[in-house]
């Protein structure tokens, strides 16, 4: 048997920059083939490549970070189904399911195995969210999965490289834009079409027999890497507690975060029950939000791998809502999963104070569901991010989305798109907390309905009832406020914007760090100046 090759640090560094580079051709991919603004415009996407151990290899650099996590376990569950010996060149599985997959019925997951000279090297994995899947409709409101649309098991989409048109029909008659969504899945195929012809044109550029040697390296250097500064934080178990918004009542979120040695461990008992409205949040989300979390502050600059999760332990009590079972509505997971970083942070700061940010006003999705003036349907989401919270020595940049990492839908695109005019897109001004680094300003984002007909809109807001906290004694950001025609609405839930009426989103500052006292004073006069305070 041939020893496995042992590649030196440059070499390796090569070939990890060139896998990276793979996956990013297949996010490039997705986003010239895809039809809805969500993937094309927005990037509400991931695109990952994996080894036959079933471990994250490479990840595209503008993935979504809850999918870190993801991937390895929706890999398990298809090869569950199709074991790798049933497998063929040409096969493609899906998956929608919100506990095999990301969370929440709207991300479609779809994988190809990578045959080289007869036998499986590698798995690829691409994810989207769907710009819709049925059902009412993405948003908060459903009591049970059954009313989020329709939920795939883990299915063969292509059999040999030959479509499954009964699936694509299935579909196809359950959803509100059947174009942008069969569009959108036949994308992912394009995807993990290209990794696979690129991942193959690696092993022969490189003479590389088998990827998994490679990976096992690569990861176990990542390893090492997040161990060592995992190391350096102090021992102890650091508790943290928030309250956030809840749909009938606030939530409150807990967590005891364990430094032992060269690990971590996250254990989120203590934290509220599942809720019957879809706020929920699948384990999945949990777990990829909270590797994320610990990451940014150990060692943000390794790429994603399966090698920088391994020193991290996640665990939270079943039924909880953070780990909430089937039947339980999950479709916003969002509005309670995107808040773990900053519990982590929070837990965080007594053992690294300089290395975590004070809190951030977030990302905000609005989902808007009509018909276009030209009479086509709408289903889509827009995004608009609130204020970055502030670090040691930096001040929060401004409308920087996090922890989720969409972009911003250019405007002249979403107006074409949907026949809603944008009558106002500026900075917020004050929003940002005040402290020696001062928050990230929020924006005001105005939209007004011109397709001449009703819109609705599901509004799933964060940071309204308990906006961005400073750190070491930083002061709040701005909370974010929804209105229509100038009178605020209830800042989650459904509701119906009638032709010309206008609605109007603050987004939320992100919080301040340090004494506001010990902020330079030029930069104060610079602020005032700019007119940001």
């Amino acid at each position: 048997m041939t020893a496995a090759p042992n590649y030196d640090p440059v070499s390796l560094k090569i070939l990890w920059d060139r896998l990276i580079s793979i996956t990013d051709e297949g996010v490039s991919t997705l986003i010239r083939t895809a039809f809805s603004t969500v993937v094309r415009e927005a990037y509400d996407l991931s695109v990952v490549l994996l080894d036959t151990d079933g471990e994250l290899l490479a990840q595209g650099t503008q993935s979504i970070p809850s999918f870190t996590g993801s991937a390895p376990s929706t890999l398990a569950h298809m090869l569950a189904k199709f074991p790798p010996e049933s497998l063929s060149p040409g096969d493609v599985i899906v998956t929608n399911d919100p506990w095999m997959g990301t969370g929440h019925t709207y991300d479609i997951n779809v994988m190809a195995p990578v045959f080289r000279q007869g036998r499986i090297v590698a798995y690829a994995l691409s994810v989207t969210h769907l710009p819709d899947i049925g059902g009412q409709g993405f948003g908060g409101e459903a009591t049970e999965i059954y009313q989020e649309g329709l939920r795939l098991p883990v299915l063969k989409l292509m059999r040999g490289g030959k479509l499954d048109q009964m699936l694509i029909d299935l579909l196809r008659v359950n959803v509100r834009v059947p174009e942008q969504v069969i569009g959108d899945v036949m994308a992912n195929v394009a995807c993990v079409g290209v990794l696979d012809r690129q991942l193959n044109a690696f092993m022969d550029d490189y003479d590389v027999a088998d990827i998994t040697p490679l990976s096992r390296q690569i990861r176990a250097f990542s390893e090492r890497a997040l161990r060592g500064r995992i190391a350096e934080m102090a021992d102890g178990t650091y508790p943290g507690e928030m309250t956030i918004e809840g749909v009938d009542a606030p939530l409150t979120l807990r967590c005891a975060v364990t430094v032992r040695g060269e690990s971590i461990a996250i254990d989120y008992a203590g934290t509220d029950a599942s809720v019957r409205h879809g706020i929920n949040v699948p384990f999945c989300f949990t777990n990829g939000y909270s590797i994320h979390a610990v990451k940014c502050v150990a060692a943000a600059s390794i790429p994603n791998n399966g090698g920088a999760t391994r020193p991290i332990a996640v665990s939270a009590p079943e039924g909880s809502i953070l780990n909430a079972p089937p039947p339980c509505a999950v479709a916003a997971r969002h509005s309670v999963g995107w808040f773990l970083p900053t519990l982590i942070f929070r837990a965080l700061a007594p053992a690294v104070p300089a290395a975590v940010q004070a809190d951030s006003g977030m990302i905000n999705m609005v989902n808007f569901r009509g018909t276009h003036r030209n009479g086509r349907p709408i289903t889509t989401l827009h995004f608009a991010s609130g204020g970055f919270g502030a670090a040691a020595g930096h001040d929060g940049e401004p409308t920087l989305s996090t922890p989720s990492s969409n972009a911003a839908i250019p405007i002249e695109v979403w107006e074409a798109a949907t026949s809603i005019t944008m009558t106002r897109k500026a900075l917020r001004p004050g929003s940002g907390g005040t402290g020696a680094a001062r928050g990230g300003l929020g924006q005001e984002v105005f939209m007004r309905n011109d397709t001449g007909h009703d819109l609705v809109v599901d509004v799933m807001g964060v940071r309204t009832d308990y906006p961005a906290e400073g750190m070491h004694g930083g002061g709040p950001g701005a909370a974010r406020e929804i209105h229509v025609n100038g009178r605020k609405v209830g800042q989650k839930g459904r509701f119906v914007l009638a032709p010309g009426d206008i609605l109007e989103r603050y987004e939320a500052g992100g919080g301040g760090f340090g004494d506001p006292d010990a902020r330079p004073a030029d930069k104060t006069a610079e602020d005032e100046r700019l007119g940001l305070v």
